[in-house]
């Protein structure tokens, strides 16, 4: 069994039906909510796409897609889709999103090399949103902007479901914390990136930190990122430090740990892409249907990111496991173990 943490004395704050109930609840608010927040219209995205287009996001570089052959398309391999960061960037172009507007869909997702645990799943649901933007907004005071809007969001959803369940209590800040991987590193220069996240986490509540990705001065990086989608690695002339990328995490006293929300960024130029290609050596990813299109010009300056559904229904109705919010495959000793600590996997 993978790493399962079971909190002491748990005991679920909602019955299996008040829980199906608040979910619903609590994904249609925060999807009105948060659209118009950004002004984003909604969009319907593929499970699956072409293998060899480029469309497909590995990620940290490393995941292995699920595949199977098209037996009408002779026997061309489709790929489940890992994320939708590229898919979107095209499709603003196709609608001609114009800057200050974007696109928001659900995205459905299948991880088959994920490690399961309290937050981590086979099957991953979010919303997968993508905002037009200006060349002059490629800067921290416009990431910043944003990302302010979307935990504002997060919280009018907790304020919603705890007046709508009076048994549950917020507990998230009224204010999110900015510091950026490289400072945090060097607050706690003997720690690991999850440890570090974990004691910033603690400190102030919710964080986004910025910058992931790119190699920091200890040699390491905080966490991996392909190259091709968020800009990490373009220096901020107000910092000094590069990034216009990061993690949005809050400190979740039930698990008594950091937990992500949001992976996002402003996305990669055609400049950016060339030197985060060839600074991990896929240069040979230019050649490839989505990265052309970027280099020649043809797709627009773009923001955008992720935000895991069952996850934050998790955190807002103060669950255990992602397993109460999300219907999957969990090992049976696991399932198991979650029974015996009331934490009843749907």
């Amino acid at each position: 069994m993978s790493n399962l943490i079971i909190p002491r004395d748990y005991k679920a704050a909602l019955d299996l039906k008040q829980t199906e109930l608040a979910i619903k609840q609590i994904k249609d608010f925060f999807l009105r909510s948060f659209s118009t927040e950004l002004r984003l219209r909604r969009v319907t995205a593929p499970l699956f796409v072409l293998r060899g287009l480029g469309l497909n996001d590995d990620l940290n570089g490393i995941e292995r897609p699920v595949s199977f052959p098209i037996k009408d398309m002779n026997e061309s391999m489709a790929e489940v889709v890992h994320s939708l960061a590229k898919w979107k960037r095209v499709t603003l172009a196709e609608y001609e999103v114009e800057p200050g507007y974007g696109i928001i869909t659900d995205m459905n997702a299948i991880r088959a090399d994920e490690e399961l645990d309290n937050l981590h799943s086979l099957y991953v649901d979010q919303w997968d949103w993508e905002r037009t933007m200006t060349a002059e907004q490629r800067n921290i005071d416009f990431l910043k902007d944003i990302v302010r809007r979307i935990y504002n969001t997060i919280l009018r959803a907790e304020f919603y479901i705890c007046e709508t369940y009076p048994q549950l209590r917020p507990y998230l800040p009224e204010e999110i914390h900015f510091i950026h991987s490289e400072e945090l590193m060097q607050m706690f220069p003997d720690k690991t990136a999850k440890e570090r996240e974990d004691l910033i986490c603690q400190k102030y509540g919710a964080v986004f930190i910025i910058g992931i990705g790119g190699e920091l001065s200890n040699g390491e990086r905080h966490d991996r990122r392909a190259p091709d989608y968020d800009d990490y690695s373009t220096i901020s002339p107000k910092t000094g430090l590069a990034g216009l990328n990061g993690d949005l995490l809050i400190w979740y006293p039930i698990l008594e740990r950091s937990i992500e929300l949001s992976s996002m960024g402003i996305r990669v130029d055609g400049e950016a892409l060339k030197h985060q290609l060839r600074m991990s050596g896929k240069e040979e990813r230019r050649e490839l249907y989505f990265h052309r299109r970027l280099l020649a010009g043809e797709l627009p300056q773009s923001i955008g990111g992720g935000i895991g559904q069952s996850r934050l229904c998790m955190i807002l109705l103060h669950k255990a496991h992602v397993g109460e919010t999300q219907s999957s495959i969990w090992p049976d000793d696991m399932r198991l173990a979650c029974k015996e600590a009331g934490m009843t996997l749907i």
